[in-house]
């Protein structure tokens, strides 16, 4: 009798036990969904308590700059009003620092700050040097013509002799530093001294002068500390809510967030829209597919096929005309109306005539698109590889004789790709805190809901086989048992 008590006061407990489990595994199975949403809304909002905030003031992630140059291969032929023939150069690397400063709280539950950026070139990592000599368009030349294309013929004349007085001609032999970071030239001076406010610099002219050891302009996003809602936004970029520099309201709107982080729990329905200083543009991409960078789960966005088409081909894009053909944003309002233009590499997804019209072009999806691999749960960009080109619009311009017989064409002139990886000790914080514990507790309460369903099995089979055996050596059933032998 002894050993049967202990073996009822065995499954009791572990009866009792399992119910704790079975209970607690219940509770987790409520509760955990609604305590790892709170953890992640606690920590991806800009608020120095929470785990990303360090992350968002000084990016842990590291950051390079690929730059490839389009070098021409017959820049006297062009001149004579032959196709352009290009070779691509590259890529020279920079990496990229960026740091937030004059951070400020604001009572509306918005922060403002700058981001400086500054970029070191990286021998190691690029295919040539700062020294190599590039052929180029000279963009200074040739914008100008094009200002002065309905001037009168004096005016033009006058520049003409300007240019020939200054040395200047239609395409130029820089070094890629020069190129980069700035050079000197007369003509900016000549230009600054009589036309003042044709151009917006008034040392140096290089493609990224603007861009090293300076900010983006002042952003001012909601923090999502009172209204989760509006996590990341823009609320004004340099004191505005929109820009001037289109022609419909649309195009001129600052939409989505500053570009480094978005709202999280997100679904394949999201879409990832942020605002770009340097385009003078909101952008929106869209989702394609879901993976996993170093085991971590992401969402890939990637561009839309519209995001550069004209007005005739996606009438939204209207207001960002005058257009020429699709896959091309015109950007000269923006960029002191030179005829610049904003695009994929290798006029990827834009009108095959555009790349047709330059030798030298191969556009491919797997070389020329774009894509951000994004955390969904936490809105947090894991892995990312932005790549845009710049080409100038360049053709003869009637009474400067430097233009000589140029046929109108689309010119590339650059193209450039920002990337960064998460990784280090920021990936493992992050994939330990957000990834690998919520998946411990999601997998522990079926753990215990299972066990505890095992362990309350046990006192019922206990308490069946105890009535079993009671039932067989009962007095009754024992003395039947005699009988029928």
């Amino acid at each position: 009798m002894g050993s049967r008590a202990r073996a009822r006061r065995a499954a009791a407990v572990l009866g009792f036990t399992g119910l704790l489990c079975a209970v607690l595994g219940a509770v987790m199975i409520v509760l955990v969904p609604t305590l790892i949403k709170q953890q992640v809304l606690k920590n991806v909002r800009i608020d120095p308590s929470s785990l990303s905030f360090n992350m968002w003031k000084e990016i842990p992630v590291p950051f390079y700059l690929s730059v490839y140059f389009f070098d021409i291969v017959n820049p006297d032929a062009i001149l004579l009003g032959e196709k352009p023939q290009v070779q691509e150069r590259g890529p020279y690397v920079y990496r990229e620092f960026r740091h937030k400063s004059n951070i400020t709280f604001n009572d509306n539950d918005t922060v403002s700050f700058l981001e400086y950026r500054s970029f070191q070139f990286q021998p190691d990592k690029s295919h040539g040097l700062e020294s190599d000599y590039i052929v180029m368009p000279n963009i200074l030349v040739l914008a100008a013509a094009m200002l002065m294309e309905n001037k009168p013929m004096s005016l033009k004349l006058i520049m003409t002799l300007a240019f020939s007085t200054l040395g200047e001609r239609a395409f130029m032999n820089r070094t890629v530093g020069e190129i980069m970071w700035g050079y000197e030239d007369p003509l900016i001076h000549l230009i600054n001294k009589y036309l003042p406010n044709m151009f917006p610099f008034k040392g140096k002219f290089g493609l990224f002068a603007e861009l090293n050891n300076s900010d983006s302009g002042l952003f001012t996003v909601f923090t999502g500390v009172k209204d989760f809602s509006r996590i990341h936004l823009v609320d004004k970029w340099n004191g505005l809510s929109k820009v001037s520099f289109w022609h419909s309201d649309q195009c001129n709107m600052i939409n989505g967030t500053s570009g480094q982080m978005w709202a999280p729990f997100m679904t394949p329905e999201t879409s990832l829209e942020f605002y770009s200083p340097e385009a003078c543009r909101s952008m929106n991409l869209i989702y394609k597919e879901s993976g996993t960078f170093e085991g971590i789960p992401t969402y890939r966005f990637v561009a839309p096929s519209t995001l550069f088409a004209n007005g005739s081909v996606y009438p939204p894009n209207e207001g960002f005309c005058p257009c020429r053909e699709s896959g091309i944003q015109n950007v000269s309002t923006c960029r002191f109306n030179a005829p610049l233009f904003l695009s994929h590499p290798h006029f990827y997804n834009a009108d095959p005539v555009l790349a047709e019209a330059v030798l030298g072009l191969h556009p491919n999806q797997e070389e020329h698109s774009l894509f951000l691999d994004i955390h969904p749960v936490t809105g947090i960009p894991m892995n990312c590889s932005v790549k845009l080109q710049l080409s100038l619009y360049i053709k003869a311009i009637r009474g400067i004789g430097q233009t000589g017989k140029i046929q109108p064409v689309v010119l590339p002139l650059v193209w450039f790709e920002e990337s960064g990886a998460m990784e280090g000790k920021p990936l493992r914080t992050f994939y330990t805190q957000l990834v690998l514990m919520p998946s411990v507790l999601q997998y522990a309460q079926y753990v215990l809901l299972a066990l505890g369903c095992v362990l309350l099995l046990i006192p019922v089979i206990h308490q069946i086989r105890s009535q079993e055996l009671e039932v067989k050596n009962s007095p009754s059933v024992v003395l039947a048992a005699r009988v029928a032998v």
